[in-house]
């Protein structure tokens, strides 16, 4: 993140002694990306985070890609996957690249461990439920509509306290505001549809130093590996730095409207490496006298385009739902759906809520998705039959 935030106890110098109240010392780590050059926070433990007591491969979180026969506009009905597992064993993965994955989760089981990407950042949207994000940096409290951002390599845990369901969004890099939205110091510039204001960074840190034995699920290179420790991973009792967590919600984004039509990215809302995620949400329309509020058609010729549907009727689109996924790839154009340009003439506002993610490498399907995908969707765009 762009600006500094301390939590807790931390000493007066960086890499000097710090002292717990028995004598002896705190345990002092540095957390940062791109060795040492990116952005960092230094934590101080009660215990080494290196003292393991055991450790063993315990799975794989890799997608199952198909090959497809033709290429197509997509829509699946996530809607439609059976709710289970946890927050992370829960994640049926839809879509994918090198660069990005992308599914949803509905857990109905509690985390009985902690967890932690170390292959890169993830996005959590909470299209539905309440409860917290516990993490090495302290507890945010979420609900629906919140966008969670968890830098790489943090510890966290999700506890819901009311049923949850995510979109999730796995990157192997990190996923930053967007750049021209950002002066050179990092500082969010006032055209911003967002400022640091509307940031959540963790409410509180609750040092826990009880022992005992601890699981910690490590991901690295989409294999999970599973590592017990004799003490509590949150045993943290202070830090300080750019890097840890935070939430945004998607009802902060304050939509950027004009006389005509404006083109997606002014809906952007993070970027990553070779993608962006965009909020579609409630607006003004365009107010020329003569503007057509509806999207032109337009042909993704350098990214392929995903929309999921969170809420409202989405103004250029028929038969899609809450909880739909649409997937529109590069090389083929697509736009609005016979009778939306018309009808969106002399409109004043919509109500749609929605999340989009463009990516600049062809995305792939999995076989999860082709389970839920409706077979007629590339057809939606033919006139109507008598």
């Amino acid at each position: 993140m762009p600006f500094y935030h301390r939590m807790g106890d931390v000493p007066k110098k960086r890499h000097t002694t710090f002292y717990k109240p028995n004598g002896e010392l705190y345990r002092e780590q540095v957390m940062g990306t791109k060795g040492f050059s990116g952005i960092q926070s230094i934590l101080y433990h009660h215990h080494p985070p290196t003292q393991v007591r055991a450790t063993r491969r315990c799975g794989e979180m890799k997608p199952e890609y198909v090959e497809q026969a033709d290429l197509r506009h997509q829509h699946f009905k996530t809607f439609d996957l059976k709710a289970g597992g946890d927050p992370v064993t829960g994640r049926q993965y839809l879509l994918g690249n090198s660069d990005v994955v992308l599914g949803v989760c509905a857990p109905t089981e509690p985390m009985t461990y902690f967890y932690r990407n170390a292959d890169g950042d993830e996005l959590l949207f909470v299209h539905q439920g309440e409860g917290e994000l516990e993490t090495i940096f302290g507890t945010i409290s979420y609900r629906q509509g919140d966008y969670l951002v968890i830098p790489v390599g943090t510890t966290y845990r999700l506890v819901p306290s009311a049923a949850s369901r995510f979109l999730v969004i796995e990157s192997q890099s990190d996923i930053v505001p967007p750049k021209r939205y950002r002066n050179e110091h990092g500082q969010l510039l006032e055209h911003s549809p967002y400022c640091e204001r509307d940031i959540r960074v963790p409410e509180r840190l609750e040092t826990h130093v009880e022992e005992g034995e601890f699981e910690v699920r490590v991901k690295r290179q989409s294999v999970l590996y599973s590592y017990l420790f004799d003490f509590h991973p949150f045993d943290v009792v202070g830090w300080d730095g750019y890097l840890y967590p935070y939430a945004l919600s998607i009802h902060d984004f304050e939509p950027i409207t004009g006389r005509i039509h404006q083109p997606p990215p002014v809906h952007q809302t993070f970027a990553g490496q070779n993608f962006v995620v965009c909020s579609f949400v409630p607006r003004l329309y365009d107010y020329h006298p003569q503007a057509i509020p509806a999207p032109y058609f337009h042909s993704n010729v350098e990214s392929d385009e995903v929309l999921y549907y969170v809420d409202g009727q989405f103004m250029s689109r028929k038969g899609i739902f809450e909880g739909s996924l649409t997937l529109h790839p590069m090389g083929i154009p697509h736009g609005p759906h016979p009778g939306k340009i018309e009808a969106s003439i002399g409109k004043t506002e919509t109500r749609e809520l929605a999340v989009m993610l463009d990516t600049f490498k062809p995305l792939r399907v999995t076989r999860q998705a082709l389970g839920i995908e409706d077979p007629d969707y590339m057809a939606s765009w033919l006139p109507p039959r008598e």
